[in-house]
């Protein structure tokens, strides 16, 4: 399988060990809304981190094959934010550790009643058991459905557990073939709630992605002080001598 450059290869990798120290989120918090940023071409260098990240496996699972990162290079270098859209999670040291690609129909080739999207995700192994896979499927289905999109497709490995079970849980029809499995849903049609819903997510979300800016920048400038503090302690210790 080739890296396509009209559709985001699809996998999300499936749970592991949580190893961030975190545990995982329990089930009356795990449907908690999670901020989830849209990202522009400006954003390729994080993209491309958060992707040559994963390990062998998890690549296989992402792109149907162990990935280079050479190869990965030029899945993120033909992404395209103008016609497709990309989303990611953000953890408080703005890390992004999760990440979807929802990759949408040609303008010209799009039936009278709407097209069909295509949905690709990963997620950090530190973040998994969190929902981030979930809730993303969920932001990519409000934005196509808002853009007229009838269908999300899902095409995944079919060793994939986890990315079949999103798939599933959100009421898609799957087929299997062998080593592939494809899934789609059909998306209800666009209302004025459902661009409103997507106005306040992308708002709340622009609005928390600041507040964790703001934080890291003023946990850097207390570093610093904590620095200077330490250094001008040291010298004045040293001139006393």
């Amino acid at each position: 399988m080739t890296l396509p450059q009209d559709r985001p290869a699809t996998a999300v990798p499936t749970p592991g060990p949580q190893d961030s120290g975190t545990p995982p989120a329990s089930s009356s918090t795990r449907w908690a809304w999670v901020p989830t940023r849209s990202l522009g071409a400006r954003h390729r260098d994080r993209i491309m981190a958060h992707l040559v990240g994963l390990d062998e496996a998890d690549r296989y699972l992402r792109f149907g094959y162990a990935a280079t990162d050479a190869q990965i290079a030029k899945y993120v270098d033909m992404l395209d934010f103008d016609r497709d859209e990309v989303f990611g999670i953000f953890n408080r040291r703005l890390e992004l550790i999760a990440l979807a690609h929802l990759a949408m129909p040609d303008a010209p080739t799009t039936p009278p009643g709407g097209g069909t999207a295509e949905f690709g995700v990963s997620v950090v192994r530190k973040a998994r058991g969190r929902g981030f896979g979930a809730r993303l499927f969920e932001h990519a289905m409000l934005h196509a459905r808002n853009r007229g999109v009838q269908t999300l497709t899902i095409h995944a490995l079919s060793e994939n557990a986890a990315m079949l079970k999103i798939a599933r849980n959100a009421g898609a029809t799957i087929e299997r073939a062998g080593p592939e499995s494809e899934a789609w849903v059909r998306l209800p049609p666009d209302t004025l709630a459902s661009h409103m819903e997507q106005i306040m997510g992308d708002q709340a979300a622009e609005v928390d992605y600041h507040l964790k800016l703001h934080a890291n920048q003023m946990g850097r400038l207390l570093d610093i002080v904590s620095e200077v503090k330490a250094n001008l302690s040291k010298a004045s210790h040293i001139a006393g001598e």
